[in-house]
């Protein structure tokens, strides 16, 4: 958390969710939304969001590969794409 804007009580969104909204757009950083004293929400503009997303699915894809790679379920190159070959019927010379 960058500072005291980044910070904002849930009563405060409601009154000024316009602000907010370009605030988070215009410095692309998170606003943390708290109600009671406490964090409940975190909001962000739809490009940091997408890019999240995008981060979180790749990272999701090396864990299982590395996964895959501890309990051995790994299979040589050229026997990968001699399978894939003879999946999509291709003929090598």
């Amino acid at each position: 958390m960058n500072s005291k804007e980044d910070i904002r009580p849930i009563s405060y969104v409601k009154a000024n969710a316009a602000e907010i909204l370009e605030q988070v757009n215009e410095t692309r950083r998170p606003v943390y939304v708290t109600q009671n004293g406490e964090a409940k929400a975190v909001l962000l503009d739809t490009e940091s969001y997408e890019k999240m997303k995008k981060a979180i699915g790749l990272l999701k894809l090396l864990a299982q590969g590395e996964r895959d790679l501890v309990e051995g379920k790994v299979v040589s190159q050229d026997d990968l794409f001699s399978e894939l070959d003879q999946r999509f019927d291709v003929i090598t010379p």
